[in-house]
C-alpha cells in the first residue's frame, strides 16, 4: 500500500515537472499567411491571450522586416527608430514584459497598408492585463523556423527527456526502498 502511494506521488511529480515548464505558448503570427501584406493582424490577435513567456513567430519572405517600435511609431508607421529589427525571414520574439508590444514592417508603405501588429501581454502570474507599454526592457529577438500552426506548447525536447529520465530514476529508487 505504501509503495502504491509513493508511486502515485512520483507520477504527480513527473507530471508537474513536464507540464509546468510547457505552459508558454508559441503563436505563429498570421497563421498560414505569415507576416505579409493583406492580412488583418488586429483580427488575428483579437481572440488570443498573450502572456509573459509566450513567443511570437514571424515567418516571411526577406522582402519584409519585423520591427518592434514604440506606440507613437506604430500609430504613425514611423520607421528608423525601432527597439529591435530583423529581416531574416524567420523571427521569434520572446515576450518578456507585460504591456502592449508594437510591431511593424519597416518596408516603405507596408505598415500603412496594414502590416502592423499590437499585442497586449499579460503578466504570467495574473490574468489581468496592464495598459502600460513596454519601455524599459525590449523583447528578445531570435531567428528560428517553426512549422505552421497558430499556437503550440513550448518545451525543449531535451529538457523533457532529461526531466522524464530523472523522474523515472527517482521512482525506481523510491520503489526499491519501499520494497516494491
Amino acid at each position: 500500500m505504501a509503495s502504491s502511494s509513493v508511486g502515485m506521488a512520483c507520477l504527480g511529480l513527473v507530471l508537474c515537472m513536464v507540464v509546468v515548464p510547457s505552459l508558454a505558448t508559441v503563436y505563429n503570427v498570421g497563421d498560414a499567411s505569415g507576416w505579409a501584406t493583406g492580412v488583418d493582424y488586429s483580427s488575428w490577435a483579437s481572440d488570443k491571450t498573450f502572456k509573459v513567456g509566450d513567443s511570437l513567430v514571424f515567418n516571411y519572405p526577406t522582402s519584409h522586416t519585423v520591427e518592434e517600435v514604440s506606440s507613437s511609431d506604430y500609430s504613425a508607421c514611423t520607421v528608423g527608430k525601432a527597439i529591435s529589427t530583423d529581416s531574416t525571414g524567420a523571427t521569434t520574439i520572446n515576450l518578456k514584459t507585460a504591456g502592449t508590444h508594437y510591431f511593424i514592417c519597416g518596408v516603405a508603405g507596408h505598415c500603412e497598408n496594414g502590416m502592423k501588429l499590437a499585442v497586449k501581454v499579460e503578466s504570467s502570474s495574473s490574468s489581468s492585463s496592464t495598459d502600460k507599454p513596454s519601455t524599459t526592457s525590449p523583447s528578445t529577438t531570435t531567428t528560428t523556423k517553426i512549422p505552421d500552426s497558430s499556437s503550440s506548447w513550448s518545451l525543449s525536447p531535451v529538457l523533457a527527456f532529461v526531466t522524464t529520465w530523472v523522474a523515472l530514476c527517482v521512482m525506481m529508487v523510491v520503489s526499491q526502498a519501499f520494497g516494491g
